[in-house]
């Protein structure tokens, strides 16, 4: 990923082509996006919408965080604005997109799936501030440096509300005995 990403530093007179962004960098910032506004529509149109703007502003790149640092902070300003500017609608996951190794009978699938989306409504559920880190440490598998960089917070304010997150997450699990 390190060769990728050094053939996407900007510079003011370079610009890195749309498509390798996207292909690059689509699922993160889509996921990313969908986590923070709880829907598929939603995080469509940001993710669209994140692109453009970090094509057209790719000048703005200065480099200080990794590109995919700078394509999720304008993810999370994107979310926080279409939070500002439309009615917040509530919406439960479909679950795990992974995929199988082997083959599970399909009582074991079912239960499965209807496990996994259990967590990802619980972690849903959590507030904001407590979900997004969870999100970022699980999913984008940022470190604590990129997220506090990311979020505008202190590290320790980061690890706070990642060891909070868990708590909260496990305290839910053992109360619904899962």
């Amino acid at each position: 990923m390190q060769s990728k990403e050094a053939a996407l530093i900007l510079t003011r007179t370079q610009i890195v082509p749309l498509q390798e962004m996207m292909e690059l960098y689509g699922s993160d910032v889509w996921h990313y996006a969908f986590f923070l506004t709880r829907s598929r529509d939603a995080a469509d149109d940001i993710s669209q919408e994140v692109f453009l703007k970090a094509y057209r502003s790719a000048g703005a790149y200065r480099g200080q965080a990794s590109f995919k640092t700078w394509l999720l902070t304008i993810t999370r300003n994107t979310c926080f604005s279409w939070k500002r500017n439309c009615f917040w609608r509530r919406f439960l996951p479909l679950g795990s997109h992974g995929t199988a190794e082997y083959t599970r009978s399909a009582e074991k699938e079912a239960l499965g799936k209807q496990y996994t989306n259990r967590i990802w409504e619980l972690i849903m559920e959590l507030p904001d501030k407590y979900r997004e880190v969870l999100v970022l440490d699980m999913r984008q598998e940022l470190s604590v440096a990129e997220m506090a960089a990311l979020l505008g917070v202190a590290q320790g304010t980061v690890k706070s509300r990642l060891s909070r997150a868990r708590g909260k997450i496990r305290a839910a699990i053992k109360e619904e005995q899962l």
